[in-house]
């Protein structure tokens, strides 16, 4: 199998948690045979990577240098992710199995290339708008809800940590129960979950 994870954190740049569990994702997916790239955003450090682990990391930067928001930021940058996604594609002889988009910042690029190659993605939730501007429904706010809703929609999966998240995007983007798959950080049986549930979505099956 072969995997490509979107994720606008990555070591070194680290802005949350979200960081260090795509490290430790990425790491866990090469242990277990699966061939595994990062596509991440960097300010300078730039290009292809091959980490010590066996991960090979594609950092990209944005090509507009100001902006007035993180919403702008992200829509502009959505388009060198797309490149670094593509020439994955290619030079994998177009044998990519899925794309794991990691919270919301790369779900437009996620939802380009499964439209242009037919690759389908998981949506791996780490927040909600809802939660981080809790009641805030300015048009800035619509503009990212509107995102979150169009990877629950377009994702072939939904993940999430807990079961209070699962409730909270059901509430919040009325995504199908049977979509959404619960794996716990702390679950010893963490890894396993997350490739029965990407192996659902390549076979095409839901995960029992």
């Amino acid at each position: 199998m072969r995997v490509i994870i979107l994720s606008w954190e990555f070591p070194p740049r680290r802005v949350g948690q979200l960081a260090g569990y795509v490290k430790e994702l990425a790491e866990q997916l090469v242990k277990r045979g699966v061939e595994t790239y990062v596509v991440t955003y960097h300010d300078f450090l730039t290009g292809e990577y091959e980490e010590s682990e066996g991960v090979k990391t594609y950092r990209v930067t944005n090509p507009v240098r100001t902006h007035i928001g993180v919403l702008t930021w992200v829509l502009t940058l959505n388009q060198e992710v797309e490149r670094a996604a593509a020439n994955i594609y290619y030079k994998a002889n177009k044998q990519i199995d899925l794309i794991d988009a990691c919270d919301w910042h790369f779900i437009q690029a996620a939802v380009t290339l499964k439209k242009a190659f037919n690759v389908p993605f998981t949506y791996s939730v780490e927040s909600l708008e809802e939660h981080r501007s809790h009641g805030a429904n300015s048009p800035f706010n619509m503009a990212i809800k509107s995102i979150e809703w169009l990877g629950s929609y377009e994702a072939s999966k939904v993940v999430v940590k807990s079961e209070w998240m699962r409730d909270e995007i059901i509430r919040a983007y009325k995504v199908p129960i049977g979509k959404i798959k619960v794996i716990e950080l702390k679950s010893r049986t963490r890894m396993t979950e997350v490739l029965e549930t990407y192996k659902s979505v390549v076979g095409g099956a839901s995960p029992q």
